[in-house]
């Protein structure tokens, strides 16, 4: 777990289970270019073998979250079917991943969040936002409709605004972004690391096991009927009850004491 200052994305550990991964290209405004998407991939995977992290946190350095793909590298590889192909599978591929992953992704929002930007807030479980951040799905603007973005973004608020921001191109202030559901919270601009590390510390003070258990068993029910996913979620529940931590966190309550979890 080596990094510098210097890195795209730099990675920190923040102590009580909690990762921190920073976009670090203010310059290009932490557009996802393949190389990012890369680095992107290769941080995830780096703290998923760590095995003391149970939520990452995704922030990012500078005035912009992310503006989504690098317009420069699209523009570069113009006629390149192939190219550009493999840019948005990249990419897709790292959002599922996000999704995938046993632990707790939250996105740290400051600044805006544009495109596969919005699509990367989006995708992590939660997101925590200051009150200036603002997002869109602009690339109706550019005569490039937000297809792969539509994916999270669908998933997260209503159809009717989803279809809103993209057909628009317009930015949403933080404030519309919670009441659709795009975002969890929102927060004062000098408060928003204490606050997502307030929010990242609270999960991941409970058992790993459980939330791995729990945050697979969301999504994947997520496209089911309700019967299918009731059946589902029984099944999830009794399996749930085999682990050691679910014991012991039942013994802990009925003996009034404060669990002590193995991630077992």
């Amino acid at each position: 777990m080596t990094n510098t200052k210097n890195d795209a994305i730099t990675l920190a550990n923040l102590g009580e289970g909690v990762a921190l991964l920073t976009l670090n290209q203010p310059e290009s405004r932490n557009s996802l270019s393949l190389a990012m998407l890369e680095l992107l991939d290769q941080r995830l995977d780096e703290v998923k073998a760590d095995k003391t992290f149970k939520v990452i946190v995704i922030a990012a350095a500078g005035k912009v979250f992310c503006a989504g793909h690098n317009l420069k590298e699209v523009q570069g590889q113009l006629g390149d079917h192939q190219a550009q192909l493999k840019l948005f599978k990249r990419c897709s591929e790292v959002m599922q991943k996000i999704v995938e992953l046993p632990l707790t992704v939250i996105a740290s929002v400051r600044g805006v969040a544009t495109a596969a930007g919005c699509q990367l807030v989006a995708s992590c479980d939660l997101a925590v936002a200051t009150e200036t951040a603002r997002f869109a799905t602009p690339g109706v603007n550019i005569g490039l409709f937000c297809s792969t973005p539509m994916v999270a973004l669908t998933r997260n608020v209503h159809p009717k605004h989803a279809m809103e921001m993209l057909l628009t191109g317009e930015m949403i202030s933080a404030a519309r972004a919670e009441q659709i559901g795009l975002v969890n919270r929102v927060v004062a601009d000098d408060e928003l690391e204490q606050k997502t590390l307030e929010l990242a510390e609270l999960i991941a003070s409970k058992s790993p096991k459980t939330l791995a258990i729990g945050k697979e068993a969301f999504y994947t029910q997520n496209s089911m009927s309700l019967s299918e996913a009731y059946n589902y979620t029984a099944k999830v529940m009794a399996t749930n009850l085999d682990i050691l931590d679910a014991k012991e966190g039942i013994c802990a309550f009925v003996e009034k004491r404060h669990p002590q979890w193995q991630g077992k």
